[in-house]
């Protein structure tokens, strides 16, 4: 049975605990939610659970309340993305808790952006 996509009021119900923290946009990819600050994605909804960015910075904090990274299968085989983690469902009774839980992993996807690549410059252009 393939898992089941969050529906509308779920979505908007993450979405507004949200809202105090900041605008966030929610749009449909990888047959799941992903929510977007300022066009940056930091959290995924799947399978019925909300996952944040996570890195070397805020990692422990998922670790620490017993969350799993997000896994799936692929071929056949599980597959784990250690770079997003399940939030703990209690964050979702505490909405002052999730805003700052939002935060780190906002700040966890902005440290993962790579640089613009450079232009090369054109032929007579100047510096």
């Amino acid at each position: 049975m393939a898992p089941r996509t969050p529906d509308s009021s779920e979505i908007a119900h993450i979405v507004d605990l949200l809202r105090p923290w900041a605008a966030v946009a929610a749009r449909r990819m990888f047959g799941g939610i992903g929510l977007f600050r300022d066009g940056v994605m930091f959290g995924l909804i799947l399978r019925e659970t909300l996952h944040f960015k996570t890195d070397e910075v805020n990692r422990g904090d998922y670790e620490a309340a017993g969350m799993a990274p997000f896994s799936y299968a692929r071929n056949g085989r599980p597959a784990v993305v250690t770079s997003y983690h399940a939030v703990p469902l209690d964050l979702l009774d505490d909405g002052d808790e999730l805003l700052v839980w939002a935060g780190r992993a906002y700040d966890a996807a902005l440290r993962g952006r790579k640089p613009a690549p450079r232009r090369r410059r054109e032929a007579g252009e100047q510096s």
